[in-house]
């Protein structure tokens, strides 16, 4: 809008016949100067006609659709605004850009049937429309509200003069107000085609000056909006000056790094990684922190490093892999002979795998002695998963920190060794194994396996909050497999948090299969021999278990294969005959591996008095166990000997009151044990020894010993007993079985209530021995002492007996005068 007109009453008639141009999006107001361009080739012509015949008179109405070319009479609204020509220049392109001056309001007859003109522009009968009389009080409250209104929209609208607002203000009729006002607001021209019909004044100013406010509101806002961008490409502008100044700085003083180039760099790769957002958010403010940190402040390198963790962190990296049952069991079967409890489990967690989408990880733990294969069990796990391997040991770590991460407040300060072995598989589902769980100690750094209870309990892990992250990362998913020795070193609560599955030691038949299957090729091909370089004949394999080692893995025995093929790489070599055969037989096995460390089998060549075989269960499996007794006389002292442990020397002291209690029974006096002193001695004093199994063995030795009576050498027995004789079940059956079984042992005695842990002992194992379940002394002492009366043991009723130490002076005096 370029201007505006007040005196336009020269045009007084009430019917004409004028030129019709039809207007897109554009709605013409009586009182109101608006210039056009005009292009259409009617439109041209009809201005033409106008300018030549009509007094520069022409008709202006509004099109329904803006899209239609050639307009008909329904495509036309009936209202518009007789308009004057003020001026007409023609362009370059063939287009004229038109000055025109709305004068009346006014309405084009058309009674349905009428069609216009065939010519190239239309003429139409046209009728004014003169406004509706009103009288009301609210005319002149609503006239100075518009002209306040209309000022305030002059100081928002930098676009409208203020001439024109002046010139706006001088009207003081409603309906030549709201004609002035309409031109001037950006609304749409339907809205301004309803604003031109209404006829009446007041009405028309109301609608105006709604419509006025909302232009107000609209304005404001966008003000607003314009202000504020503005000032942030005003900041954006000066930092991206300032960088531009420090880049040169840093250039001039030789940095070729820049490091808030690095820092963006740091921001593109977070907004890239596929990471959780509360990481993410965290990760933006710390580098936010850094931007502002100079490069030189330790504190830098203290948030970059910070960054970088998160950075490298597989958040949500998972390794994707085809699940074969077969393939799997395929695989753990050429990997390991035996361990079917554990193979099973694994499977099954496999089979679980294939059939939901998302599962907690398990976590398993394979308790067993040194060289069964719980490390190299996991190993095969990871290769049939088709999953990462990792593996942590535990063995000796005494810092919390370790496993949680130091916080960042310490100097050097790292995540913890679960989130550093992450980083390390880029993956967030592998299999973990944490080796030795049982070897870990406490100290005033703090306790790691307490650490350890978040990280293996399948409802916390999934929020494991290292102190060096400080946020939560999901461990759920990944598989972890825990190895121990022993079970009793392991804390409760740890314990409660895993899957325990026993691994025993092997017998000579599995270690026979072993050693021929994976040991021996093994060997060779790590000492550079052929198959036909070495045999080693099924008597040499067996020796070599037997006499050349002692343990229930097979460690021990691949260390004696590799150096017998250390031995034959010799003789090959020195032969200058690459194709020279080396044969080792158990006869001459002993060039290769020396003499045997080992005796066949551990049980006594004869039955002994005062000398009884238990099962006793260690860290490298089952073991025998030999308790001997000795009897001198004293003043009533009891010495115990072996390096035992505190649990092993109540059994004992547990195992002498019951005899004392019963010695009645036995045909001792009631004070007997002051005429003597008792010396218990278990062999091996270097190996430390302790639990409560050995209390029916110690007990059985003692009395041996006080009745003079040999006890079976072929027997062994576990089991604790109580101050009434009673025999309480114990530990390690399957174990203490083996071990009786690689002793040559024919009998073993056990607790009644350990027979429902026989299912767990090979078929092999029990044929070879009898088991016989007791729940009394009594009946321990029957099977295990060798007298030809049974009932000689418990001989109380002879109240002749001499006193027991002056039946031991007697005894020896007789020895030496024998000797």
């Amino acid at each position: 809008m370029t201007d505006f007109s007040f005196d336009n009453d020269d045009f007084q008639e009430d019917s004409a016949h004028l030129p019709l141009m039809s207007l897109r999006e554009v709605v013409m107001f009586p009182r109101s100067i608006v210039p056009l361009f005009v292009g259409r080739e009617a439109s041209i012509k009809a201005i033409e006609h106008a300018v030549a015949y009509h007094d520069k008179k022409i008709f202006l109405v509004a099109q329904r659709t803006p899209e239609t070319e050639k307009p008909g009479p329904d495509d036309l609204f009936r209202v518009g605004t007789i308009s004057k020509i003020l001026q007409m220049l023609r362009l370059p392109d063939g287009t004229i850009k038109v000055l025109f001056e709305g004068l009346y309001r006014a309405v084009w007859e058309h009674d349905g049937e009428q069609e216009l003109d065939d010519s190239e522009f239309a003429m139409v009968d046209i009728r004014r429309l003169p406004d509706e009389d009103v009288q009301s009080s609210e005319a002149e409250a609503l006239i100075r509200t518009t002209h306040e209104a209309l000022e305030q929209f002059g100081r928002i609208n930098k676009k409208l003069a203020p001439e024109t607002i002046l010139a706006i203000n001088s009207l003081t009729l409603p309906g030549k107000l709201a004609d002035a006002v309409m031109p001037h607001l950006k609304v749409d021209y339907l809205k301004k085609q309803e604003i031109l019909e209404e006829r009446n004044p007041l009405t028309r100013l109301e609608e105006t000056y709604s419509l006025l406010q909302g232009e107000i509101e609209i304005s404001s806002i966008e003000k607003k909006i314009k202000n504020r961008v503005k000032q942030q490409m005003e900041k954006n502008q000066r930092e991206y000056y300032l960088n531009e100044q420090l880049k040169a700085i840093n250039k001039e003083m030789g940095r070729d790094d820049d490091p808030l180039a690095e820092v963006s760099e740091f921001e593109e790769q977070l907004k890239a990684k596929d990471m959780p957002e509360d990481a993410r958010e965290k990760a933006m403010r710390e580098l936010k922190k850094l931007r502002q940190t100079p490069p030189s402040s330790a504190e830098y390198t203290v948030v970059r490093n910070y960054v970088e963790w998160i950075l490298d962190l597989p958040w949500n990296v998972l390794q994707e892999s085809e699940i074969d049952i077969e393939k799997a069991a395929t695989t753990l079967d050429e990997d390991h002979y035996g361990l079917e409890k554990p193979k099973e489990r694994i499977l099954e967690y496999l089979a679980v795998q294939s059939l939901v989408t998302h599962s907690k990880g398990p976590i398993l733990c394979l308790v067993g002695p040194p060289g069964v294969g719980k490390t190299s069990l996991a190993k095969s796990v990871s290769r049939a998963m088709g999953r990462e391997f990792v593996r942590l040991s535990l063995g000796g770590v005494r810092d919390e920190a370790e496993i949680r991460g130091h916080r960042r407040t310490y100097v050097g300060a790292l995540p913890g060794k679960i989130i550093q072995s992450l980083k390390k598989v880029n993956c967030n589902n592998p299999v973990f194994c944490l080796d030795e769980v049982d070897k870990m100690s406490t100290d005033f750094r703090g306790d790691p396996s307490s650490a350890l209870l978040e990280v293996l309990d399948p409802e916390q892990n999934y929020a494991f909050n290292d102190h060096y992250l400080d946020l939560d990362y999901d461990l759920s998913k990944i598989f972890f497999i825990t190895t121990a020795n022993a079970l009793h070193t392991i804390p409760l609560p740890l314990q409660d948090r895993m899957e325990i599955i026993r691994i025993p030691g092997y017998l000579e038949t599995e270690k026979m299969k072993i050693a021929k299957r994976f040991l021996f090729p093994k060997s060779l091909e790590q000492n550079g021999l052929a198959e036909n370089n070495l045999s080693l004949s099924d008597n040499a394999f067996l020796e070599i278990i037997r006499r050349y080692t002692r343990e229930a893995g097979v460690r021990n025995l691949e260390r004696e294969i590799s150096s017998v093929c250390r031995k034959a790489a010799r003789k090959i070599v020195e032969s200058k005959d690459l194709d020279t055969s080396v044969t080792v037989t158990k006869q001459n096995l002993s060039t290769y591996l020396g003499v045997p460390k080992h005796r066949y089998g551990e049980k006594e060549e004869a039955p002994q008095v005062g000398v009884t075989t238990g099962l006793a269960y260690t860290e490298l499996g089952g073991e025998l166990l030999m308790v001997e007794t000795a009897l001198m006389p004293g003043t009533g002292k009891v010495e115990i000997t072996g390096k035992l442990g505190d649990v092993m020397q109540e059994s004992a002291r547990a195992a002498l009151s019951y005899i004392r209690s019963r010695s009645h029974l036995f045909g001792l006096k009631p004070d007997f044990h002051k005429e003597i002193d008792i010396h218990i001695h278990v062999p091996e004093g270097a190996t430390p020894k302790d639990g409560p199994s050995a209390g029916i063995t110690l007990a059985t030795t003692i009395v041996s010993a006080l009745l003079n009576m040999p006890v079976a050498n072929d027997i062994a027995m576990t089991g604790e007993i109580t101050l009434r004789g009673r025999v309480l079940p114990i530990g390690g059956l399957r174990e203490k079985l083996l071990a009786a079984h690689r002793g040559q042992i024919s009998r073993v005695l056990i607790p009644a209530d350990n027979v429902k842990d026989l299912k767990d002992v090979p078929e092999a194992i029990l044929r070879d021995l009898e088991i016989t379940e007791v729940e009394h002394m009594d009946k321990v002492l029957e099977q295990a002492l060798i007298c030809s009366d049974p009932d000689k043991i418990f001989c109380g009723r002879d109240e002749n007996l001499p006193t027991l130490a002056s039946g031991l002076l007697k005894q020896e005096h007789q020895n030496q005068t024998r000797h």
